[in-house]
């Protein structure tokens, strides 16, 4: 039997997919990822939605944007939980995927490949402006990359680094404008473009 057919058999109707949004802070990525959640809504599917249970910087159950948009969600410690809790649902969105452990990308994969339309956000860098956690695994499996920009508070260009304002060296740091700010590539490293 073809994958296709066993979808339709379950009543999926088509093949699923992975999608993922990236970028810096302030960028979009969660505010991108509710809109596509929301039309998916819309049209009457069933969404199931996840965020790292560290994540508490707006609510503990909420995904909320910068722009205080927001979505219930389902804080879970691990990416293995998505697939428990994911049964009976159309769409799968998952916010602030870089906190997740490796096995995320897996877990992405067996859920596109029993015909679940998978949405992912996260930072693509970290502060330091290295790859960050899962994302690139990501980048590289998904049907769909859309990498968004913020704009450099520096120069006004559009910004993909996240620079930290705090002189803490943990890669992980629940922060907002009081720890981050976007810059471009050229005020990131201080560089001097002509």
């Amino acid at each position: 039997m073809l994958f296709s057919e066993h979808n339709f058999r379950e009543g999926r109707g088509r093949c699923g997919s992975i999608e993922v949004i990236c970028g810096s802070m302030f960028s979009g990525k969660t505010e991108e990822l509710i809109r596509r959640l929301k039309r998916a809504q819309f049209a009457r599917l069933k969404v199931e939605i996840f965020k790292p249970s560290i994540d508490i910087r707006y609510d503990e159950e909420l995904v909320v944007s910068h722009d205080h948009n927001s979505i219930p969600s389902t804080p879970v410690s691990h990416s293995s939980a998505i697939l428990l809790l994911s049964a009976d649902t159309n769409v799968v969105g998952i916010d602030e995927a870089q906190f997740f452990d490796g096995d995320l990308p897996n877990v992405c994969t067996q859920l596109a490949n029993k015909g679940y339309r998978v949405i992912v956000a996260g930072l693509d860098m970290d502060y330091r402006g290295t790859p960050f956690g899962p994302i690139p695994a990501l980048i590289a499996i998904a049907e769909h990359v859309t990498k968004v920009h913020a704009v450099c508070v520096r120069c006004g260009a559009p910004a993909n680094y996240s620079y930290r304002l705090t002189a803490n060296d943990q890669q992980v740091l629940l922060g907002e404008k009081e720890s981050y700010e976007p810059r471009c590539r050229s005020c990131y490293y201080s560089l001097t473009c002509s």
